[in-house]
């Protein structure tokens, strides 16, 4: 589980977060919904130490994460996976390289037991047979799927997906959210989802928060964010081409 208690940020004079609270629980598909520019990319970034907050606290399974120096979280930080937009993936990397990398990063494996557990993430994601392709050989969902087995690879608590069905057609959009769902469920972690895709809130959000203009405007489940009567949460959903068929309950 992960806690956000009243966390504010600041670039400059420009408030990007104000007072926001949440609880992110574990074995769940937390997602962040909210337009461009609403504060999730930056929330993101605070939770996983890219960014520092300027205000309250950020705790981890009842241990503070916020405040922290850079060697102490990397504990945290080995048990954190993250898909970024676009994959993010090492050009000059093969697959089976950038899949190993945060091995190389965060543990002390030998390169058999490396190799091992590459094998077996790649597997999980559906891809037995990439180790050797090059990023620039894979397709769109192919990225996002060895970006996955990436963030996998330490057997992490906490996963992070920044907009992961972007940039993906309607059919591979939902091969992702299923597999983020998946493994949500199976290894037991805390996963966050910061997406603008209606129909990964409507199929695999088991809980939803709203940011508008920097604040938590809404948090619920799908049931209620067919019925919630806020205004803001309203334009955002219908005003989406990809929420079209959805109708208000």
């Amino acid at each position: 589980m992960i806690e956000l208690k009243k966390i504010s940020k600041r670039f400059e004079s420009r408030n990007i977060l104000s007072d926001v609270s949440a609880t992110f629980q574990k074995g769940h598909i937390n997602l962040v919904i909210g337009g461009s520019g609403s504060g999730k990319t930056v929330m993101m970034k605070c939770m996983v130490g890219l960014e520092e907050i300027d205000e309250g606290e950020i705790i981890y399974d009842g241990q503070r994460f916020s405040g922290l120096t850079k060697k102490e979280r990397k504990p945290y930080r080995q048990q954190i996976g993250m898909v970024f937009q676009g994959g993010a993936l090492f050009d000059s990397l093969n697959v089976e390289q950038n899949v190993m990398f945060p091995l190389s990063m965060f543990t002390e494996m030998s390169l058999e037991e490396k190799r091992d557990r590459v094998n077996f993430c790649l597997k999980r994601v559906n891809l037995p047979t990439a180790q050797k392709l090059m990023p620039s050989e894979l397709s769109g969902g192919m990225k996002k799927r060895v970006a996955i087995a990436r963030a996998i690879a330490t057997n992490p608590n906490y996963l992070f997906c920044d907009e992961p069905n972007s940039g993906l057609d309607p059919r591979t959009s939902i091969v992702i959210d299923n597999l983020i769902k998946e493994i949500t469920e199976e290894f037991n972690i805390t996963t966050i989802v910061n997406t603008h895709d209606m129909n990964s809130v409507l199929e695999i959000g088991d809980k939803i928060i709203f940011l508008y203009q920097g604040s938590k405007w809404w948090e619920g489940n799908v049931d209620d964010i067919l019925r919630t009567d806020n205004k803001e949460i309203n334009d955002f959903i219908f005003a989406s081409k990809l929420a079209k068929g959805i109708k208000k309950v």
